[in-house]
């Protein structure tokens, strides 16, 4: 017998009436939400990218009307969007480019702290966990990468190698290279 339901019993037979018992919190949209102290120098912007959410979805869950916020100030942090749904064996071409020694032991935008010597890359859609093998066109060179951060934020390119990535297609010295990228599987 379920606990919940002896408790209820007994009360019953013995005269008392019983107390409503608290009710869990439903599943749902109240379930994916966090919560962030705005800490000095934050920006809505910042909060957003570290997030993974939306500058208007973090306004829409405060009932912010501009991007105004102050040190102390607590926001509720929307779920992200689901990620787009991404094949096994999806492929893009483009330009990719690399990042390091700046954002070192940085948070990426999936939370994780950025370590330019680990093989990640950041990439503007695909869900974070993704792994994806990177092909340099010009010397067939290949690394595969997990998808960890958001960006390149540079127009026309695709993909932000880490630096040990980096390193492993050639890339350094010259900065950018077309590269075919494919899904080859997910991490949790």
């Amino acid at each position: 017998m379920r606990p919940a339901l002896a408790v209820l019993l007994l009360a019953l037979l013995a005269g008392c009436a019983p107390r409503a018992l608290p009710e869990a919190p439903a599943p749902g949209p109240a379930a994916a939400q966090r919560i962030h102290v705005v800490q000095p120098g934050d920006t809505l912007f910042a909060i957003a990218r570290r997030f993974g959410v939306g500058v208007e979805a973090l306004r829409a869950a405060n009932g912010l009307t501009d991007d105004r916020i102050h040190p102390g100030q607590v926001l509720v942090v929307p779920g992200p969007p689901p990620p787009p749904e991404v094949p096994l064996g999806y492929v893009e071409e483009g330009v990719a480019s690399w990042y390091g020694p700046g954002f070192h032991g940085r948070r990426t935008a999936s939370g994780e702290v950025f370590d330019m010597y680990a093989y990640t890359a950041a990439h503007r859609t695909l869900p974070f966990g993704s792994v994806v093998r990177v092909t340099r066109l010009d010397t067939g060179a290949r690394v595969t990468v997990r998808i960890n951060d958001r960006g390149p934020f540079k127009k026309n390119r695709i993909l932000d190698l880490s630096y040990a990535a980096a390193r492993e297609l050639d890339l350094v010295r010259t900065g950018t290279a077309r590269v075919r990228i494919e899904v080859v599987g997910f991490e949790e």
